[in-house]
């Protein structure tokens, strides 16, 4: 079923001169009728030279960020299904066909591959403990169980990358890859994958910190944006805690003497609740609107076609359509 569909596979690379000759040679013989596409996200060295040699379509994006690369891959490229993949041979390729013949028996719109360490120090110091903890986070937000969201390993259908808004520049487009699929409550799996020691010679281009930090800001504003009430709530009620801190004392002091004591705090615990239910109110307004930007989405993502089914006794899998 696979090899009948169009397959497309994306390869984002910055300076894997190293490995990506080795991915993209894995690829063409798990997955020889699929188009293999290396986006250079301006390399130094000869990643560009080595793709093309082992065999891989060539495009280029000029804009650094790995987050680039997927939003435009996503634009350019026309497909049944895609597959994307990190240039740095550090993900098992032998899983890429189960991964898509998955996609399609479901069927489903998104395929995480979760790794799963075949070497001891295939991660970077705290980056699992990280890891772990950001799929936590996202987890508790969005109400679906995530047991990977920073891998680069996953397939999709048509409708999920031409209905995907690609905002992020970085390393937080996994984030925001997943946050997708579980805010528009996609059908959706995951497939355990090996994952293993980069290639030697080559570098790994996260910033733990600084990366991780952008992450963080990520997440902080996709609960503003995707979660307005929640965000809203907690910041209202962090005012309203301060302010009865300090009003309390004013009011049992009134309630003794007749007279408000220290001006000053009386009406800055007054201004603090006021703000507070003004911000509460903000989250009651942007969470109708949210309801309102989610049903439009999903109604933009129902314009495109379900996966191909894949065909099974007694059933003939349907002819694939536009809207």
């Amino acid at each position: 079923m696979i090899d009948s569909l169009d397959v497309a596979v994306i390869i984002p690379c910055h300076n894997e001169e190293v490995a990506v000759g080795k991915v993209v040679a894995d690829l063409r013989r798990e997955l020889p009728k699929a188009r293999i596409f290396v986006y250079d996200n301006l390399s130094t060295d000869r990643t560009a030279e080595v793709a093309v040699a082992a065999g891989a379509i060539l495009r280029s994006e000029t804009s650094k960020g790995k987050g680039n690369v997927v939003r435009r891959a996503f634009a350019d490229i026309e497909a049944d299904v895609y597959l994307m993949i990190d240039g740095d041979d550090t993900y098992d390729v032998g899983a890429a066909r189960q991964m898509l013949e998955m996609l399609v028996a479901g069927p489903y719109d998104h395929v995480l591959g979760v790794r799963q360490q075949v070497t001891d120090t295939a991660y970077r110091p705290g980056h699992s403990t990280g890891n772990k903890a950001f799929n936590a986070v996202v987890s508790s937000l969005f109400g679906t169980r995530v047991n990977d969201m920073l891998s680069g390993y996953r397939a999709f259908s048509r409708r999920f990358v031409k209905s995907f808004p690609a905002v992020s520049r970085e390393f937080e487009i996994e984030t925001e890859l997943t946050v997708h699929s579980v805010n528009l409550r996609l059908p959706q799996t995951e497939v355990a994958v090996g994952f293993r020691d980069r290639a030697e010679g080559s570098e790994s281009k996260l910033s733990t910190y600084r990366d991780g930090f952008k992450i963080l800001g990520l997440l902080a504003n996709l609960t503003r944006h995707e979660r307005p009430l929640f965000f809203h709530g907690v910041l209202a009620g962090l005012f309203l805690v301060v302010a009865v801190i300090l009003g309390i004392p004013l009011l049992a002091e009134f309630a003794e003497t007749g007279l408000v004591p220290r001006l000053p705090t009386a009406l800055l615990a007054s201004s603090l609740v006021i703000i507070a239910a003004l911000i509460a109110l903000v989250g009651i307004v942007m969470d109708a609107l949210t309801k309102s930007r989610r049903e439009a989405a999903r109604l933009f993502y129902l314009t495109f076609s379900a996966p191909p089914a894949m065909a099974s006794e007694g059933h003939v899998a349907e002819p694939r359509t536009n809207g």
